[in-house]
């Protein structure tokens, strides 16, 4: 037998791996609206880039049959490719093969890849579309598991990692995606849950539909889970190319600056009409930003959930910067338990990764409920004021008009280590509003007078007009300066530069302990 034959015979081999399942459940997987695993990684990757690896490796399991059973490359590819010309490393579970169950040698391969993305400082993105774990493997698939989510958790904060469901992800497999920093899901295709409606049903006598339970739709605006939704397989991997334009490759770099060339006046006018000065008048805070951020730039995150604050990735004169702003079309802009949450996580990852934060504050306060406060609303209020408080990468913020009590402090105030603080005329930096603030301070002279709302009324507006602006907070150097809305843009690109090479220390500690 010559080398030639070799050869062949690898090809062969090498063929049939890349068959998978085999012909037809490929047709089943696009029947089902599905691409295969090999369809969605080329997408993903620029074209002719993806370098797999352990394609050849096999299962060593010999129950129920399984030593009479192929499974061609074990139900998941491994390898790495260019995302805009950079390293990347993925993992595509493939339906195809065994519905993509996880039983050892397919969490080895899993895990190999991550090792070798995390030593060498490049993002880590998992394609799930698996039925669960390989029950015909016992706790081997188990312990598979185990290794997968020990790397997900270890290297978090050292290489971005990224999960994107595009199908079902039940029971343990849902942890992996939990622990990663960014959740994408697909639309009417894809599910996450626990335990599935049949086990629901059993045990709780509950009925619920797979996507009712845990599609797309649930986990992005009632759990939270789930960061990206698009309707389709392909628009979900351009999100996901579309993120990883604003990340660096590992925590030891800054993000990628893109060229940029001022091509208007940084002076917007726009920004002078966009934020009523009554306090009682909503907006829209997303048309602030759109207005302080390059033309197209803002990439929300979680957009559906927790919707009275805002986060997200933009630009500013080309940097890559994370945006947070209170909404007050919602909830007025208040604080609660899942805005609190939703906040939290994305200050730590711009801060695991180098990302200026940028925030925008227009808030009244926590927002008060009985059902709040017995949920734990100190606890998770308490996230956002540890989170700005041990980041180091540069902040900025900008108080576009309410900021009080307890809430103001929280949103990167002066005290807890903000490094630039502007205002606007507009804005009101007070303990508490106007009104519960006369009802306290003056609650005598209002309660003795023979007219007590004129002179509760009269009150307000002297309180108003002592503390509803920015100088008394300016005066003791909490606002660093009030500036022109106008300028705002040009005030964050200086502010930007001026903190570009940023280094701050925090005392040693093994690790902080966040009030979860």
């Amino acid at each position: 037998m010559d080398m030639h034959t070799k050869i062949n015979e690898m090809y062969e081999r090498r063929r049939k791996i890349e068959m998978g399942g085999g012909e037809g459940r490929i047709r089943a997987q696009h029947k089902r609206g599905k691409l295969t695993a090999r369809e969605r990684i080329d997408l993903l990757l620029d074209g002719n880039t993806f370098v797999e690896l352990n394609p050849f490796i096999e299962h060593r399991s010999s129950h129920f049959d399984m030593d009479q059973m192929e499974a061609p490359g074990e139900g998941v590819i491994t390898g790495y490719g260019k995302v805009h010309g950079r390293t990347v490393y993925v993992f595509a579970q493939d339906f195809t093969v065994f519905g993509g169950a996880l039983g050892e040698m397919h969490a080895l391969k899993i895990s190999r890849m991550m090792d070798l993305a995390a030593q060498n400082g490049c993002p880590i993105i998992g394609l799930n579309d698996s039925g669960g774990a390989r029950i015909q493997e016992g706790v081997m698939s188990l312990d598979g598991y185990g290794h997968v989510f020990y790397r997900n958790s270890i290297y978090s904060g050292v290489v971005p990692q990224i999960s994107v469901i595009m199908g079902p992800c039940a029971g343990g497999a849902v942890y992996s995606p939990a622990i990663t920093d960014f959740v994408f899901m697909v639309e009417k295709t894809s599910q996450m849950f626990i335990t599935g409606p049949k086990v629901i049903e059993t045990v709780t006598r509950e009925k619920i539909s797979s996507e009712e339970l845990g599609g797309a739709s649930v986990h992005s605006s009632i759990s939270g889970n789930a960061h990206f939704t698009a309707a389709s397989e392909p628009e979900v991997l351009e999100q996901v190319r579309k993120l990883l334009s604003y990340l660096p490759s590992h925590n030891q770099e800054k993000p990628a600056r893109q060229e940029y060339e001022q091509v208007k006046d940084e002076w917007v006018e726009e920004l002078a009409e966009v934020v009523p000065v009554e306090g009682t008048k909503v907006y829209d805070v997303r048309k602030v930003i759109d207005q302080l951020v390059d033309d197209h730039s803002f990439m929300e995150v979680q957009e559906k959930f927790a919707r009275n604050i805002v986060v997200g990735f933009a630009r500013i004169g080309g940097e890559s910067v994370g945006i947070i702003a209170n909404q007050p079309k919602v909830m007025a802009g208040g604080l609660d338990i899942d805005s609190s949450d939703k906040l939290s996580r994305f200050v730590r990852f711009c801060d695991c990764f180098n990302i200026p934060v940028i925030t925008l504050i227009d808030v009244t306060g926590f927002f008060p409920g009985v059902n709040q406060e017995h949920r734990g609303i100190i606890r998770h209020g308490a996230k956002i004021l540890y989170a700005y408080s041990e980041a180091t990468v540069p902040r900025i913020s900008v108080i576009l008009r309410k900021a009080f009590g307890g809430a103001y402090v929280a949103l990167n105030s002066k005290g807890i280590g903000a490094d630039i603080v502007y205002a606007w005329p507009s804005a009101e930096v007070a303990v508490m509003g106007p009104e519960g603030a006369a009802n306290i301070i003056f609650s005598r002279e209002i309660n003795e007078s023979e007219n007590p709302e004129a002179v509760r009324q009269a009150k307000i507006a002297e309180y108003k007009e002592k503390f509803a602006n920015p100088y008394v907070a300016a005066a003791y150097g909490m606002v660093d300066d009030v500036i022109d809305p106008r300028e705002t843009r040009t005030k964050l690109m200086s502010a930007l530069e001026l903190l570009r090479d940023k280094k701050d220390t925090r005392p040693y500690k093994k690790h902080g302990n966040i009030p979860l």
